[in-house]
């Protein structure tokens, strides 16, 4: 990173000449006329180096782009601006949030450019944290982005960021256990999974079919929410009132209860998060379990799994709805207090420009969908990803990508679905009274909001 600023000094033909004159003793000095200065030359003498701008942006410690990526992008970027230098600031995903808030709140300029979680667009919008960019995008490039990915930086019909590092939950099984079990094909739906993970169960092949992330925080509200979409249900209401306690979503949360009941979830999913649910899974305790990404290449990885060549990945299944899955993006938006809001917005597109995602592909796939026909980007991939057509699985299934709801308060609903659903898992509530509770509570926190 440059580190430096540069200061120029520049002095103009006329004063030299000024000083010139003062010196000189006007009855000795000879009258000489002076050749004009070509008009060129003026300009280039008196024509000032481009303003130096030094600028900050924020990301987090992650999985995809590692912090030696987005450094080197961005060397990349200032090599092509020489007038720009970025200072990057990396933390952890639980303090992201926070420290967003803390630099806005502030009003000093702290940072030109952020990464938001796809959950936060709507939260900054209403707070006018982050830059409105509706203009700045033309309908050419919004129509190149997967539907899901775009919708997450929206709000109130503007955009409010760019989508930048792309994640879905996938379905993974073990493709022997379920051959095992009778079937050579995954579950298409929710009750195909129960009759298939029940046969592998009464056939003594694994005790709990289905390892899940049922800790009561975010991956709880997550499971939640693509139960409750793929049953057909939605969690808000155009005037952002709660509808997810619906007969939708009691078939939903009651296709959950029921699963903890009779042994379809194992048990420890109530205190899981994805890194236990992954490991568990490639230690071959479960035949099915939902994940991101990442998990491909470590449960097929023979030094990191005992299912390597075996962990299959597919689509999420469906029930009402034919697949359903929840973004777990990030985007990228300008700060509304920076001082140089093009210049944020040009490193912003510079970061997630096609050829910069095609690049790092292997990172995370990209946001653009025309880049998925490139024959390129399907070689650049991972040896396992290209064996099961991860590319393929991906295009499919972001077109049944979905967001949590997409509303400023969207924090409070979070903690409120993960503890009443928890509720309901654990016994200590119905399904129908955790999604009163819960819908009690959500019109409470909108309430406060209002």
């Amino acid at each position: 990173m440059k580190k430096f600023w540069f200061l120029t000094v520049v002095i103009s033909a006329t004063l030299i000449l000024a000083v010139g004159c003062q010196l000189a003793t006007p009855e000795a000095a000879p009258v000489v006329e002076e050749p004009e200065a070509a008009p060129a030359e003026e300009e280039e003498a008196a024509a000032p180096e481009e303003e130096q701008i030094t600028m900050r942006a924020l990301f987090m410690k992650q999985a995809g782009y590692q912090q030696e990526d987005i450094e080197n992008i961005t060397a990349e970027f200032e090599e092509a601006n020489p007038n720009i230098n970025f200072e990057l600031d990396f933390v952890a995903y639980e303090s992201l949030h926070d420290k967003i808030v803390t630099a806005a709140t502030s009003k000093a300029g702290t940072y030109d450019v952020i990464l938001l979680d796809c959950i936060w667009p709507a939260e900054f919008a209403a707070a006018e944290f982050i830059l409105d960019v509706t203009d700045r995008f033309p309908e050419e490039m919004r129509q190149d982005i997967w539907p899901g990915a775009m919708e997450s930086v929206e709000y109130q019909g503007k955009v409010y960021g760019m989508p930048w590092l792309n994640d879905v939950l996938y379905h993974y099984y073990n493709e022997e256990m379920l051959k095992e079990a009778g079937y050579d094909q995954p579950p298409k739906t929710w009750e195909e999974l129960r009759e298939m993970a029940m046969a592998a169960k009464e056939k003594g092949l694994v005790e709990y079919p289905f390892i899940e992330y049922f800790q009561q925080d975010e991956g709880l509200t997550i499971a939640f929410a693509y139960m409750l979409l793929s049953f057909g249900g939605e969690f808000f209401n155009e005037d952002n009132t709660p509808a997810f306690n619906s007969p939708e979503g009691l078939a939903a949360l009651q296709f959950m209860v029921d699963g903890m009941n009779d042994g379809l979830y194992n048990p420890a999913s109530l205190e899981s998060t994805y890194e236990e649910v992954r490991r568990a899974f490639q230690q071959g305790a479960a035949l099915f379990s939902t994940n991101w990404a990442y998990q491909l290449n470590l449960a097929n990885d023979p030094e990191e799994s005992q299912i390597a060549g075996h962990a299959i990945v597919t689509l999420m299944p469906g029930q009402v709805e034919p697949s359903v899955t929840i973004n777990g993006g990030m985007g990228l938006a300008v700060m509304a207090d920076s001082e140089h809001p093009d210049e944020a917005w040009d490193y912003i597109q510079y970061l997630s420009s096609k050829d910069v995602q095609k690049r790092y592909s292997q990172n995370a796939l990209p946001i653009w969908i025309s880049l998925f026909d490139d024959p390129e980007l399907q070689e650049m991939q991972p040896e396992i990803a290209k064996e099961l057509d991860f590319i393929e699985v991906s295009k499919d299934q972001y077109k049944y990508l979905r967001n949590r709801p997409i509303v400023p308060f969207y924090s409070e609903t979070s903690e409120i679905v993960a503890r009443e659903v928890q509720a309901a898992l654990t016994g200590s509530k119905t399904a129908e009274q955790a999604l009163a509770d819960a819908e009690a509570a959500v019109l409470e926190a909108r309430e406060r909001f209002e």
